[in-house]
């Protein structure tokens, strides 16, 4: 009964959001003028979205919170670091500021905005920015991407997409990719290790582990865990060096091959899979979870770690980014937490529940137990 009074309010609300007459005359009344004003406001940053991101982009690609980092700046000397003619450098700066990114100082300078002083040293959020040329190209006719019938860029740049993992792409694609998701895993590790105590287990196994850097930053909170990580053979090879390099040679080994195709390496007695789930379509997410359970040790946990669809206050990142990348990927879509832990007792895990996260919107942890033997 609440739920249809809830839709007929919506509804009626809808109506008369719909309708012209009603809208300026909330414009003008003096109660409903801030909602209407947030209204347009929000409809307007929607219309003009791609506008701030590319002006964004602009000021990744121009290394522009780096060069303000030290201190404001001219306009000039903005020109100067950047390349920029004049009127370029201080069009862009405007804009920047109108953003947050960076603001105006005395003396006709400018500094870095509470956004833009974010972005400083942080080479993740910086590298997938820039990396979104690629998706701003393939989101130029959205309608084909969601008919079916644009070949996107992503696909291409994402190796194991659109049907590769069985037939691993040159080594360079894999190089492009396992580089983009090894700067953007610092804040993600942070976001694990912040919620999740290591030192309780024995053996990780990191599936889809990338470049290993989860692997080393995990190696240096529990120093007497052992560590193993399985990815493509291209990408696995990579990973290897560098856990040889961080001198884990002794106590981690990087396996490769295909979780679809080949067995997990068995022992562990807590998985990760880290940003790998959404990549995949159900069948194969669900083919990934029953070689995990198939290798887990008995009493083992699993944690799934992604960004997750329905997360409260984060509720555009999921089924609207991430449902969109997704979409030009070719594979995978944003899952909600209750959607995973179904799969999680579709593959015979056990003890389903969550582990609560510093930033939600970064990413979310599902964790699941299977039964002791």
């Amino acid at each position: 009964m609440l739920s249809a009074w809830s839709d007929r309010f919506r509804d009626f609300r809808n109506r008369k959001v719909a309708d012209p007459a009603f809208r300026r005359w909330a414009s003008r009344f003096a109660l409903t003028r801030p909602v209407a004003r947030r209204q347009a406001r929000a409809l307007f940053d929607l219309t003009a979205g791609f506008v701030y991101s590319q002006i964004l982009y602009a000021c990744v690609r121009v290394d522009l919170f780096q060069k303000l980092a030290a201190g404001p700046l001219s306009v000039a000397a903005v020109a100067h670091a950047t390349g920029l003619p004049p009127f370029g450098a201080e069009r862009l700066l405007k804009a920047a500021a109108a953003l947050d990114l960076v603001e105006s100082r005395s003396g006709e300078r400018y500094a870095l905005g509470p956004l833009g002083a974010a972005l400083v040293g942080n080479d993740g959020v910086t590298a997938m920015i820039a990396h979104h040329r690629i998706l701003y190209e393939d989101l130029r006719d959205p309608l084909s991407l969601l008919a079916g019938t644009a070949k996107a860029g992503l696909q291409n740049y994402w190796a194991y997409a659109g049907g590769e993992c069985d037939t691993p792409a040159e080594p360079r694609r894999h190089g492009d990719y396992t580089a983009l998701m090894a700067a953007s895993q610092a804040f993600v590790t942070a976001e694990i290790l912040d919620a999740y105590s290591l030192e309780r287990h024995g053996r990780l196994l990191d599936v889809g582990g990338g470049d290993a850097s989860f692997l080393i930053a995990a190696s240096r909170v529990a120093p007497e865990l052992d560590l193993m990580l399985f990815d493509l053979p291209p990408v696995a090879a990579i990973a290897g060096q560098r856990l040889n390099a961080a001198g884990l040679a002794g106590r981690a080994r990087a396996y490769g091959g295909s979780f679809l195709v080949d067995p997990l390496p068995s022992g562990a007695d807590l998985v990760t899979l880290n940003r790998v789930l959404h990549d995949h379509d159900d069948d194969a997410a669900l083919a990934i979870l029953r070689a995990i359970r198939r290798a887990i040790a008995p009493g083992g946990t699993l944690l799934v770690v992604e960004p997750m669809a329905g997360t409260p206050g984060a509720e555009a990142s999921g089924d609207a980014y991430f449902g969109f990348y997704l979409l030009a990927m070719g594979q995978g879509r944003p899952r909600t937490a209750a959607e995973i832990s179904a799969m999680l007792v579709r593959a015979g895990f056990e003890t389903i529940g969550t582990v609560a996260t510093n930033t939600p919107m970064i990413a979310r942890i599902v964790s699941a137990k299977c039964g002791a033997a």
